[in-house]
């Protein structure tokens, strides 16, 4: 028995020598966050367990609830599909006020979970917002006159709207679930810039969809450079201030020192603040009567550059569903603002899991929730 557990130990300790050795040492990080919670893969509320920056909120602006509040009942197919993925908060807006908002046992209104690649539309908006700001020239700025060093044969010739469109061409494997792809190192490691350090432009840039967080992982390093500000402290500025965001959020960072956001991931919200990016690509990027985004942006954004490619504009998803466009921010696990602008429109969805069947590229749940969201309104 002794000679199992020594045999065990140096095994383990081996093992440890190997991940640091062969730089997967970030694999400790996830086995910990990870499996030592007792899940297999990332989760809603593990930004508890990162280091993270504030993005601060100023003055509180409520969201209006309409005079039917909450008198609409959820249909059975949406109960049901909400306990079996694990629906922890669900809201629909219409007209700029909140119709109907349920959340799961042990989360409310204030709980704070992890917006996963819904960040993607937030930082895609951020760019917006620096060259109106005028710290970036315009779509067309090459990547390379904020990171001169960049490698690659088409480094030179891909812009910050490549980036943005998931256009760029670079070598980055977006998967998920293997330990050892450049997707779970982003994650896990501390060290964020050497990772984006190691990638190359070795593809033409600007000519077709190709998603990868990679993308608005360096996009989220450029729009920071290029305001000399870290990315919460604009989005904060930008976005949540303006928006009277219910609370202050977090983005998570690769660590403390580097203080490098995970822009293509992880800003830690509730869904009623979430469902304020959403309400404002509604609204043309007005708010208030004040111009957040200049409309032009708003509609870049939610047309497809490629038409072969209809399911993705600039940072936001597109669909056209039963003869209506809409745009969406989608991270994993199920999360979802969906915006129907022909109804004025929100459809607010966090949780743990996702339907893993597809239909047109978007998982099946997100369509159930669409669906069932008309059958709700039917009833006022």
């Amino acid at each position: 028995m002794r000679k199992l557990l020594k045999w065990f130990l140096i095994s383990i300790a081996t093992l440890i020598i190997l991940l640091y050795v062969t730089d997967y040492n970030y694999i400790l990080k996830g086995i910990r966050v990870v499996y030592l919670t007792g899940h297999t893969t990332a989760f809603i509320d593990d930004y508890k367990y990162f280091d993270n920056r504030s993005i601060e909120n100023k003055t509180v602006q409520n969201w209006p609830k309409a005079n039917t509040y909450n008198s609409i009942k959820p249909t059975e197919r949406l109960d049901s599909v909400n306990n079996a993925l694990g629906t922890t908060a669900f809201l629909i807006i219409k007209n700029g006020k909140i119709i109907y908002e349920n959340y799961a046992p042990d989360y409310t209104k204030d709980s704070k979970t992890n917006s996963f690649s819904m960040a993607k539309s937030i930082t895609t908006s951020l760019l917006f917002k620096a060259i109106q700001d005028g710290y970036i020239k315009s779509l067309e700025q090459p990547i390379t006159d904020f990171f001169p060093d960049f490698k690659g044969e088409f480094a030179k010739s891909t812009t910050v709207g490549d980036l943005a469109s998931m256009a760029s061409g670079l070598n980055w494997e977006e998967h998920y679930y293997s330990p050892f792809s450049m997707t779970a190192r982003a994650y896990y490691d501390d060290e964020i810039g050497e990772l984006v350090n190691s990638l190359e432009v070795n593809q033409a840039s600007g000519q077709s969809f190709k998603y990868l967080s990679g993308n608005t992982l360096l996009l989220g390093m450029i729009i920071s450079k290029a305001t000399n500000k870290s990315l919460s402290e604009y989005l904060s500025q930008s976005f949540w201030r303006p928006l009277g965001m219910r609370q202050t959020a977090y983005w998570q960072l690769d660590n403390v020192e580097s203080g490098i956001e995970k822009a293509y991931c992880c800003i830690a919200s509730n869904a009623r603040d979430f469902a304020k990016i959403g309400q404002l690509f509604l609204q043309n990027g007005s708010w208030n009567g004040k111009q957040i985004i200049d409309t032009s942006y708003v509609k870049l954004a939610t047309k497809a550059r490629f038409k072969e490619s209809p399911q993705y504009g600039y940072g936001f998803w597109l669909s056209n569903y039963k003869s209506k466009q809409l745009f969406s921010m989608r991270g994993i696990l199920g999360q979802y603002v969906i915006g129907i602008p022909e109804d004025n429109l929100l459809i607010v969805r966090l949780g743990h899991h996702r339907s893993k069947e597809k239909i047109n590229h978007f998982p099946k749940d997100f369509y159930i929730y669409i669906d069932e969201t008309y059958q709700m309104l039917n009833q006022i």
